[in-house]
């Protein structure tokens, strides 16, 4: 027969490999009560006929697939468990002494049975849909691994049988679910990994900016540019307003001693102009001083020699506008300044 190999790596005849791709197909794993219930016999033969001459049907009811499918291990010259003594079935209690006594089994027989065993754990894997768990799928196979002559016998050996092949099929979900979770561990695992390798080539990414942005070395030529914050801004502003207020007082200052200097020239010219011994009015001149003669005032009494008096008064009050000059030539620095809240 022209054989191929399954996705598990099972040399298998070609014909149970199709049924097999149809079967999973047109869903007929999720069928309730596949393998166990039986199609009507004439449409079995119908279909039977047409895959002999190569044709596959379209649309198979899924049940005759699975019926064809143990017709074809039932009508096989030997069964594939032949090889195996009742015996030696009977003995089989354990998982272990299971897999061992498969072993002894010839290539062909081997793979046949691993890809029947594959195909029920199949059908196991949907069990809420099928209906089918693993006693029940190893009871409806097992009458098609052995063929014996003796009824009675067959029936005995049957149900050793039955036993053997779900233990062989509970060995095959286990793994595979262990397979699966290795896998996720895996995955998982190298999820992780990944995350830590973004992690840190962001990190090394972030100390290279900080790197290239740091402090400029004595070498460099290029001096750093600080950009102004708001609040510099602001404080700026306010040492330009206080400036600026500061040179108006200086203008108010500067006109106020001209208007001194005038008064002063004024007093002197009519001095000059007065007679000699007279004397002027009788009223207190009270003129303010520097502050070492801020706290007393130059009064003239009546009967006070009136130049002399008035040239005291010049000379003092002169003195004070060139002080004034200096104050006025020398500002107080702004940064000495009281800024206002």
């Amino acid at each position: 027969m022209q054989c191929s190999y399954d996705t598990r790596g099972n040399s298998v005849p070609t014909i149970l490999l199709l049924m097999q791709e149809t079967l999973y197909m047109q869903s007929g794993l999720k069928a309730e009560g596949i393998f166990r219930i039986n199609p009507e016999n004439s449409q079995e033969e119908h279909v039977r006929d047409q895959l002999n001459r190569g044709i596959v049907p379209d649309n198979i009811d899924v049940h005759i697939l699975a019926g064809l499918i143990k017709a074809w291990f039932r009508e096989l010259p030997s069964g594939v468990l032949d090889g195996l003594s009742p015996e030696q079935v009977l003995q089989c209690n354990t998982e272990e002494e299971s897999v061992e006594l498969v072993k002894q089994l010839k290539p062909t027989e081997s793979a046949l049975l691993n890809w029947a065993i594959d195909l029920m754990a199949d059908v196991v894997e949907q069990e809420e849909s099928n209906k089918m768990n693993a006693r029940n799928i190893a009871m409806v196979f097992a009458p098609n691994m052995t063929q014996m002559s003796d009824p009675l016998t067959a029936l005995m050996h049957a149900v050793q049988v039955m036993n053997l092949l779900k233990t062989l099929i509970m060995k095959t979900l286990r793994e595979r679910e262990e397979a699966e979770a290795g896998r996720d561990s895996l995955m998982s695992s190298r999820s992780s990994n990944g995350r830590t390798d973004e992690e840190y080539e962001s990190q090394q990414e972030m100390d290279t900016g900080c790197e290239s942005t740091g402090p400029a070395s004595d070498n460099d030529d290029e001096q750093p540019h600080y950009s102004t914050s708001s609040e510099d801004r602001d404080e700026v502003g306010s040492l330009s307003e206080i400036e600026e207020c500061f040179f108006r007082q200086l203008d108010k200052n500067e006109n106020a001693k001209n208007g001194f200097r005038k008064q002063l020239e004024g007093i002197l010219c009519r001095e000059q102009v007065s007679p000699g011994g007279g004397s002027t009015s009788s009223e207190d001149y009270r003129v303010p001083l520097s502050d070492r003669t801020a706290s007393s005032c130059v009064s003239m009494d009546e009967g006070e020699d009136s130049r002399a008096t008035n040239a005291r008064l010049i000379s003092a009050a002169i003195e004070d506008v060139d002080m004034l000059d200096n104050v006025v030539e020398s500002p107080v620095p702004p940064e000495q300044l009281c800024v206002p809240n």
